[in-house]
This record gives C-alpha cells, structure tokens and sequence, in this order.
C-alpha cells in the first residue's frame, strides 16, 4: 500500500473511527469473559457455593469490574480495564471448604477488598507485596493451578464423548487461533452438554436461569481469613495488578495506582457478599483494550476500555443460564474448559518460578506445597506453600556463583522500573 498523508481532524472524527475501538473493546470483554468464567464458577462452587450463589457471584463480577472500568476510563482517558482474579478463583478451587463454610469465604472476600484499598492508601504494603520474590509467588500460583489444569486428562474417564471434542477443538485452534480457542471449546461443550441433555431428557429448571442476586451474611473465621484472604490478595496482587501495569506501560499508558486500587477494592468488598471474590486490574486482556489494533490514535483507545465495561454489564446478565446449563452438563466437563482456559498460565508460571536457579530450591517446595493442597489447621495450602518457600529461601541464600537475572521490576506505587 502507498504511503498517505495523515488525515485531517475531520476525517479522523468519522463514525468509522469510533467502530474500531467500540469492535475492541466488545472483544476484548468477550474474550475476557469467556475465556475463564469456567474457572470462576469452579472456584466459588469449591468454598461452598450453590449454583445460584455461584450464578450471582459471576453477576456480581461482571458488574463491579463493568461499572469500575467505566468510571476509571472516563475519568482518566485512558484504556483501563478491569478483571475478575482469574488465578484467585483457581486458588479457591484448590482451596475447597474452609472454617465457616461459604458465608465464611464471603468474610475472606470483603478481607481480601479492605487489603486492596488499604494497598491503595498505604505505600508500604504495595510495596511489601511487591518484595516478595517472583519465582515464589509464580510457584504457588503454579502448583495451585496444577490439579486444575489435570481436570481434561482425568475427565476423559468420566465423559469422553464430550470431552475429546472439547480438547481437540481446542487444540486445532491453538494452532490457527489460539485468541478463540478457548471461547470455541466452551461452545464445543455446550453443543456436546445440549446433546447429552437432549439424548437423555434431562430438565433445565428454566426459572433458575433468571438472574438473581444472593446475599450472604459473612462469618468471620481466622482460618478462613488466613488460609483464603492473604493468599487471595497476594496472588490478586503479584499475578494481576503489578502485571496490569506493566501491560499498560508497555502501551505508554499510565496507571493511577491508587484510584484503580481504591476502585477495585471497593468493588471487591462491595461485591463480597453476593458471591464476588476479586476484581483487579487486567494483566493479559489489557493488551486487547490498550494496543494500536484498538485505535491508531491512542487518544481514543479509551473508547475500546468503556466498551469493554459495558458489555460486561450485558454479559452478567447470562450467568444463570450459564450456570444452569454446566449443571446439567456431563461430569467433568466444566472443568475440562477450565483447565484448558489454565493452562498458559500454569506454563508461564512454571517458566518464572524455575528460570532464576537462585530461587529454584525454594520455589520447587512452594510449588510442591501447594500442588498438594494440604490443610493444617483449617488454613488451605496456598498460604502454607508461601511460608515454606520463604523459609526455603531464608535457609538456602542465593549462591554468590548464581547472581540474580537482571530483570526489570515495575514499582507498582512510583510505577518507574528499578534493578537497571
């Protein structure tokens, strides 16, 4: 194509300028939306959940992340866009039923958000959160991902003639176009679970489908608070909000950590008792709202996050019918997608937990720790892999031979890079 002159303002302010970014942002909560519900309603069903509190949690969601992108991208111009903890979910599920049942994982929640905003308004715990090493952080958020992203091999036990389908579609489209695949897997299975319920006649309780709103009344338990809220919070922090900055640097935009802080952690405690257990910043999704593709003038990329706020408000609308229909899918096959949607994030969680071999000792027994899920004290096995891998760390100083990899680091309060 030859070269043209740039366009006038008036050219630029045509109707076919605003169809790009209003077409990025409806995708980019699509994909968002798609590609890990699967592992939010898994998540909210292990702690306890019924599937209408787990219905109303995904609402819930989608609604205080629709509603703070939307105040954040208008106020600042700028294309923030807001998620639910895809990797706190999947803590959830490898954490199961803690001390007071769901209303005390409620309790966790509305911790979980008052840490989030206490991060927003205090300087020293960001940047606490921040200290902790990357290779352990990355372990524990590994070995909590392993026993999900096992879910589609075990599944083909149980339900083979739904779940082969799923994985095979699913992995066609990772070769051609892996941004989809996950979403053309989901409809894979629910093309599969509408055979199975049509060959076997089952009954949808069409009422169920109806969104409702379930309200919880929390009940504190330190075991609850300690085995969900701090590990929660900290894989929230160092897998989504400290990456969503540098998403965002990465476009030259930047972030105002504290009102993005103080929204999503209002969000988080507002949303609490309805089921919703985090909302953040996005980390891989962002780039879907705040890159060229999104507009050619970034002044206007804003538009691509508004929108992607708006059709999250639309998508929450069908998380009954969601939930409806995987209950009356064929056993194993909600989490075979939510497997599947886990695991390029387990392999890059592998990849920053064992590359820098200063950390690799402790970062092995983290991973293993919380691959195997064990429970003392009420406390889930999150936290405990966190304790024994900073204990690891302690014991066994980085060898003097083996210095640490000269990475950049996002400071996600001054947000300026350091180790250079």
């Amino acid at each position: 194509m030859s070269q043209v002159s740039t366009p006038s303002p008036a050219v630029a302010d045509k109707p076919a300028g605003i169809a790009q970014p209003l077409g990025a942002g409806a995708i980019t909560a699509l994909v968002g939306f798609t590609s890990s519900f699967a592992v939010v309603l898994s998540g909210l069903r292990a702690v306890g959940a019924t599937p209408a509190q787990a219905a109303s949690g995904l609402l819930v969601l989608c609604f205080t992340q629709g509603i703070g992108i939307l105040l954040l991208s208008f106020r600042y111009r700028i294309p923030i866009t807001l998620a639910w903890s895809t990797p706190g979910a999947a803590l959830l599920a490898s954490t199961g039923l803690v001390a007071g049942g769901w209303p005390g994982a409620v309790a966790a929640f509305a911790v979980t958000g008052v840490l989030i905003v206490i991060t927003g308004l205090w300087q020293r715990l960001g940047s606490l959160v921040a200290a902790i090493p990357v290779p352990i952080a990355q372990a524990m958020l590994a070995g909590v991902l392993l026993p999900l992203c096992l879910a589609p091999v075990q599944a083909l036990r149980t339900s083979p003639a739904v779940v082969v389908p799923v994985i095979l579609v699913w992995l066609v489209l990772q070769r051609f176009a892996p941004k989809w695949a996950v979403l053309v897997a989901f409809a894979t299975a629910a093309v599969g679970t509408g055979i199975d319920i049509a060959v076997n006649s089952k009954y949808l309780d069409l009422s169920a489908m109806v969104p409702t709103v379930e309200l919880t009344v929390p009940q504190w338990h330190w075991q609850a608070i300690i085995g969900i809220a701090i590990p929660l919070y900290i894989v929230t922090m160092a897998s989504q909000n400290i990456p969503g900055v540098a998403v965002m640097r990465s476009f030259d935009f930047q972030i105002p950590w504290r009102p993005a802080m103080l929204v999503t952690g209002v969000g988080t405690i507002v949303g609490a008792a309805a089921g919703g257990h985090a909302i953040n910043l996005a980390a891989i999704s962002a780039a879907l709202a705040a890159a060229p593709t999104a507009s050619p003038d970034p002044k206007r990329r804003w538009i691509a996050a508004a929108t992607a706020g708006a059709a999250y408000l639309i998508l929450g609308l069908a998380s009954a019918a969601l939930v409806t229909l995987i209950a009356a899918a064929p056993a194993g096959t909600i989490e075979t997608v939510a497997g599947l949607a886990l695991l390029a994030t387990l392999a890059a969680a592998l990849t920053g937990a064992l590359t820098d071999p200063t950390h690799r000792m402790a970062a092995l027994v983290t991973f293993l720790v919380a691959a195997a899920g064990t429970t003392l004290f009420g406390i889930g096995g999150a936290f405990w892999a966190l304790i024994a891998g900073l204990v690891v760390r302690r014991v066994l100083p980085p060898a003097p031979d083996h210095p640490t990899p000269d990475d950049k680091v996002i400071d996600p309060i001054n947000t300026v890079e350091k180790g250079r």
